[in-house]
């Protein structure tokens, strides 16, 4: 029991500390920087949407106001099946700009990305979601980046604005930790997928998605990486969001963490030697899957371990975990808030990777549920 307790604690604290201390200093030492400059490709902006009328109007906005010269770029819109209103809104801006509405039969996101794939015409694939709105210097950040011909994708970054409480700022707190990790691994070499509301892509290294695919910013970013390319992370290319509640935020984990197994099925060199980054894929993405289970042979190997050690740890478990669940109950601006809000993100996160096996017994589909924001009230209205 003992090596069992200390083997989990350790693969615990190797995932949320070590590693990212050992990314950092090697990130430091053997830095690839990326040759960015001013380059004039033709770009196809891709947009799957499904009832967005909430959004699509502002999402069109933001893209004809992005720095860009106008005539290399196109704009496709793809309807998932929508039933409000979304295409008439579509149609109003039509003349303003190149775009194209593709109204598909309800697919799923996968299968419309492909209908976008097949007519796109640009050499740079940039893909965005209804949602976020765009700095308007993003997309030129993101081509600058190709003209170094060792990159095949550029991710941008997403900002998640100021939470209304405790609970969306340490939504937002996770984010900027991955986000620093996600900065550590584009300066060593390749992150292992990308922003999906924010990303562009070479159109020639893009292959059609398959059926069901539940992270398309993971599958295309690792066709271009296993063709030799790097995926790299622009910092100054900024998509910006509303903060989510830990509701919402925990049903789109369990979707993305779902979307890592079935990523590691269609391609299984991510976790061996054929993969240049295998080492850094295992520590970031898989041993975050696991970890739930470590901290559950932890608190069942800590009752086993001889006395006092049995109580103090199974304590200091029982102490988190009760902070957690107290968070619903403590008030914002309470100082014990500091503690439950963290606690109870954290916890919410490691039932995410846990329910996220359920891909294995569920179809992909049932896994897709709607974002739920605290902008839609305002986008609204």
């Amino acid at each position: 029991m003992i090596a069992l307790f200390v083997f989990s604690v350790g693969f615990c604290a190797y995932t949320l500390f070590g590693y990212p201390l050992l990314l950092g200093l090697l990130a430091r030492r053997r830095a690839r920087p990326v040759r960015k400059a001013s380059w004039p490709a033709t770009v196809s902006v891709i947009l799957p949407v499904y009832n967005g009328e909430r959004w699509i109007a502002a999402k069109l906005e933001t893209i004809l106001a992005l720095h860009y010269p106008a005539d290399l770029v196109e704009i496709l819109v793809v309807s998932d099946g929508s039933t409000d209103n979304t295409a008439d809104l579509v149609r109003g801006f039509m003349s303003r700009a190149r775009i194209r509405f593709l109204a598909l039969p309800k697919g799923g996101k996968a299968a419309a990305l492909n209908a976008a794939l097949a007519q796109a015409t640009g050499e740079i694939l940039f893909f965005t979601d209804v949602r976020q709105q765009l700095d308007p210097s993003s997309l030129a950040s993101l081509v600058a980046c190709f003209a170094d011909s060792d990159v095949g994708v550029a991710s941008g970054e997403l900002v998640i604005r100021k939470g209304a409480g405790a609970e969306e700022e340490s939504v937002g707190l996770y984010w900027k930790y991955e986000k620093w990790i996600r900065k550590q691994l584009s300066r060593l070499d390749s992150v292992m997928g990308a922003t999906g509301c924010i990303y562009a892509m070479r159109r020639h290294l893009a292959s059609p998605l398959p059926a069901g695919t539940l992270n398309d910013d993971m599958q295309l970013p690792l066709q271009a990486f296993f063709q030799g390319y790097r995926v790299v992370f622009e910092e100054s290319a900024l998509a910006f969001d509303y903060p989510t509640q830990l509701a919402s935020e925990f049903r789109r984990k369990v979707r993305t963490l779902a979307g890592v197994y079935q990523v590691i099925g269609q391609f299984p060199a991510l976790v061996g030697p054929g993969n240049r980054m295998w080492i850094h894929f295992v520590s970031h993405k898989l041993a975050r899957l696991l970890m739930p289970w470590a901290m559950i042979a932890a608190a069942i190997a800590s009752l086993g371990l001889p006395a006092p050690w049995n109580l103090w740890t199974a304590g200091a478990q029982a102490a988190g975990y009760g902070l957690a669940i107290l968070d619903p109950w403590v008030a914002d601006g309470f100082p014990l808030k500091r503690l439950t809000a963290p606690a109870r993100t954290f916890v919410v996160m490691m039932a995410a990777s846990l329910c996220a096996v359920s891909i294995v017994f569920v179809p992909a589909r049932l896994l897709w549920k709607e974002t739920r924001v605290s902008g839609d009230q305002r986008a609204a209205t």
